[in-house]
């Protein structure tokens, strides 16, 4: 591992990003580095540039990639070798075009968790949806995380390491204890690993909802990240407040939950037209007004 690698993996840890994030991070210098056969430290503002046009026109990456990788050298070069450029000395973010959240119907939430095997798996989706969880924070969910006295999940490892409290719902919660009674976790993990040392991998649910996909033949693809945008679309067709919804993710702009907003159909069908409100005017009387005398 080089000095610098070294370093940046310091910056990142400092400041606490994800470590999904801090993998894409060095994922991406990497490959820039590969591309010019050299260190970064001997690259310029011209080199990323150069850069993102092989990346768009080569590689054919896709906007969020690219901007990815933009995310990722200005880290490198502000925060890690302190150079001394500003944000508007960097290639423009590529425009994104705007995406619909997958939403399920409550049939499609049904239907998917009866074709999910084994409990474990089963037990962490209903969490997802349930609750409203990323799939990191349910992996990584503790036995002393459930407060079943205040109905509440203490999610110690929310984005950006922000911890926040969700919903425990009296329903997930018997799903919880039903959990516990059969799998008998030795803790501090509610989902064990085989490894003694670590909680359930995300990609062993994901490998698990994609097999319950085939299996129940739903068109939708389903992943744990759509059943987070199912909780709080579900939510919202219920009249839930947006602010409330906007606390339950662990959302830091309300602009990220208003995306929801766009895909509540229920809602949509409920709207009352203004020309529904309007009231029959009162008839004009016909012929010439009568004289007073």
């Amino acid at each position: 591992m080089t000095a610098l690698r070294q370093r940046m993996i310091e910056d990142m840890r400092l400041r606490k990003l994800a470590t999904t994030t801090q993998r894409s991070y060095l994922h991406y210098v990497s490959d820039y580095a590969k591309y010019f056969q050299t260190s970064p430290e001997q690259l310029d503002l011209e080199a990323i540039r150069q850069y993102m046009l092989v990346l768009i026109n080569e590689a054919q990456l896709s906007a969020e990639s690219i901007n990815c990788f933009l995310a990722a050298v200005k880290f490198l070069y502000l925060v890690t070798l302190e150079m001394p450029w500003r944000e508007d000395d960097f290639p423009q973010r590529q425009p994104v075009p705007p995406k619909v959240p997958t939403v399920l119907s409550a049939d499609e939430v049904l239907r998917f968790f009866d074709n999910i095997a084994g409990i474990k798996h089963r037990t962490v989706v209903m969490l997802c949806y349930g609750a409203g969880l990323r799939i990191s924070e349910a992996v990584a969910l503790k036995l002393s995380n459930i407060d079943s006295a205040r109905m509440v999940l203490h999610v110690e490892n929310g984005k950006g390491q922000r911890p926040r409290l969700a919903a425990l719902s009296p329903r997930l919660l018997a799903v919880l204890r039903a959990y516990y009674r059969a799998t008998r976790p030795p803790g501090p993990w509610l989902f064990q690993s085989w490894r003694r040392d670590s909680h359930l991998s995300q990609g062993a649910v994901q490998l698990a909802c994609r097999e319950a996909v085939r299996q129940a033949g739903l068109a939708k693809q389903i992943s744990p990240h759509v059943l987070r945008h199912s909780f709080a679309t579900h939510l919202l067709e219920n009249g839930e407040d947006i602010r409330v919804i906007q606390a339950l993710l662990g959302h830091q702009r309300i602009d990220t939950t208003a995306r929801y907003a766009s895909v509540t159909p229920a809602r949509l069908a409920r709207t009352v037209s203004p020309l529904d409100t309007l009231t029959a005017s009162p008839k004009r009387p016909r012929g010439r007004p009568k004289k007073v005398r």
